[in-house]
């Protein structure tokens, strides 16, 4: 009982100091995108939560642990299902319930959700479907290319949108009219270096103590009886926590602009950047990697995408089309728990 009693307050105050991370995070994250403008700011939170993320996964690959072969697969499977229904679905849910309805600049989202569905069928879906080896698993070779054309597929769509093509990552016109904070004076050089510093260590403390949780969540998904890839959801909701915490209070001020080049381009990251370092890891040091997904989470995926461009498509969003997302996350969730 006294061992009990203990490990649920050591929970509860890892929790608290986790929210806590959170917060400074996000505050940190929206000084330096203050300071650098649209898309430039979205991309630092992303980037950085993603290389942090990166360095979690590799960690635990390294260890050899049982199941440690799924674990880049789950991570990233999670991830874009987690933003693109449960980050994404939430922002237009509660900016709907407060301003009815909101715009967007729907040609950037646009090319973001394309990149976004051919980066998850190479990774995630191609494994299934190659004759060259059985079950989820790429060759080397298969792996080194997938890896590559990931990389550079990301590096094409980031010189797209912070270069070539920039305006269509910015809010419209009016929208900004009706953002005070465009008008704030923007933070000094100083201010911004601070804010970068304390922002890297606010992400290595969500991911230390979304780690030092992940035992405990273990333990829970094993008493309850409930599929090992729980554990990767779960683990991925606290990684994307500053994100998807960035992303809703930007929706709330009517910046749904912000939030999709948030959310997508944190989906985006956790493949461009973590496939393509995973991958030179496992053929280096000659680990096991199995990315491909079950025909039931292909069909979840799928049914993602389409709603996904469905929403994207005209510019403009409802409270409707963020309880659709909403009820195709609880399903994901759901039939992890229940397949």
């Amino acid at each position: 009982m006294t061992n009990l009693l203990s490990q649920t307050w050591f929970i509860f105050l890892m929790g608290a100091t986790l929210i806590g991370a959170v917060l400074s995070a996000v505050h940190h994250a929206e000084v330096i995108a203050h300071k650098t403008g649209e898309p430039y700011g979205t991309l630092v939170l992303s980037i950085s939560v993603t290389i942090i993320e990166v360095s979690l996964i590799i960690s635990m690959m390294l260890t050899g642990h049982e199941g440690s072969e799924f674990i880049a697969r789950d991570a990233v499977f999670a991830t874009v299902m987690i933003v693109i229904n449960g980050v994404i679905g939430l922002c237009i849910f509660v900016g709907g319930l407060k301003h009815h309805e909101m715009s967007f600049r729907n040609e950037g989202t646009n090319s973001a959700l394309a990149v976004l569905t051919a980066l998850a069928t190479f990774i995630l879906v191609m494994p299934m479907v190659t004759v060259s080896t059985p079950g989820p698993d790429f060759t080397k070779s298969q792996l080194a290319f997938a890896g590559i054309a990931s990389f550079a597929l990301y590096v094409a769509f980031l010189l797209f949108q912070t270069i070539t093509h920039r305006d269509y990552y910015l809010p419209k016109v009016h929208s900004k009219r009706e953002d005070s904070s465009e008008h704030a004076a923007k933070p000094s050089n100083s201010k911004t270096a601070v804010s970068a510093v304390l922002l890297l260590l606010s992400l290595i403390a969500v991911v230390g103590l979304a780690e030092a949780l992940s035992p405990a969540i273990e333990a829970g998904v094993k008493a309850a009886g409930a599929p090992k890839t729980v554990v990767g959801i779960a683990i991925a909701m606290l990684v994307l926590l500053p994100e998807g915490f960035a992303a809703v209070r930007a929706s709330r001020a009517n910046r749904l602009q912000s939030s999709l080049n948030l959310a997508l381009g944190s989906a985006l990251a956790s493949i461009g950047l973590t496939i393509p370092t995973v991958a030179a890891i496992a053929i280096f040091f000659d680990l096991q990697l199995s990315l491909g997904i079950t025909s039931l989470n292909m069909v979840l995926m799928y049914l993602s995408f389409f709603i996904g461009a469905l929403t994207l498509a005209i510019g403009r969003t409802t409270l409707l089309q963020g309880v659709v997302h909403l009820i195709i996350f609880f399903e994901y969730l759901f039939l992890s728990l229940v397949p």
